[in-house]
């Protein structure tokens, strides 16, 4: 062999010993390489889990809360509902309790078992010199003693006890009105 053909020999195998370790070199960071890129992609992978766990547990509380805030409202509405439905049973009772009261007073009325009368001003009967055929109450019975009545004719009665029962029933109907719109502003 000659010195050309050693040297060939050589740069030849030198050139083969440098083309597998550029490749085992070549294959070596391919493997780091791919190793690092697949420890970012499972480290990304789990970040995006781990925020995926807290935006999920974030809807989580704020569904739980928004539930809490719900029921807190439908308590506070059943308990308004009960306040107001107790507050018209009591004034159904009330209205119906006058309205029986006012049929007994009327009933009574009718019957002529009472009679209503009016205090007269004496003074101003005596000024115009007559008495107008009225009597003073009997003593005990009376509010004012000595003063002079004069009872009322039954159809005039009956009257005003109806108008006085419409007001009563008006009165009624107010103090219920004042007492819902008192419970709904609280």
């Amino acid at each position: 062999m000659t010195a050309w053909g050693g040297r060939l020999i050589a740069a030849v195998t030198l050139a083969l010993a440098c083309a597998i370790g550029a490749r085992a070199a070549w294959v070596w960071q391919v493997n780091v390489y791919g190793r690092q890129l697949a420890e970012q992609a499972d480290d990304y992978r789990n970040q995006l889990a781990e925020k995926d766990r807290l935006h999920g547990r974030e809807r989580e509380e704020a569904a739980a809360a928004a539930l809490n805030q719900l029921a807190e409202q439908q308590d506070a509405r059943r308990a308004l509902e009960a306040r107001l439905q107790d507050q018209n049973n009591t004034h159904w009772k009330e209205m119906n309790d006058v309205q029986k009261a006012q049929a007994r007073l009327r009933d009574r009325l009718a019957t002529a078992d009472l009679r209503l009368s009016v205090l007269v001003d004496t003074g101003a009967l005596t000024a115009q010199g007559c008495d107008r055929g009225m009597r003073e109450a009997a003593g005990s019975g009376g509010v004012v003693h000595g003063a002079v009545r004069a009872q009322l004719d039954r159809a005039h009665a009956q009257r005003i006890v109806a108008i006085t029962d419409e007001g009563d029933q008006g009165l009624i109907a107010l103090q219920a009105c004042q007492a819902y719109v008192r419970e709904v502003t609280k």
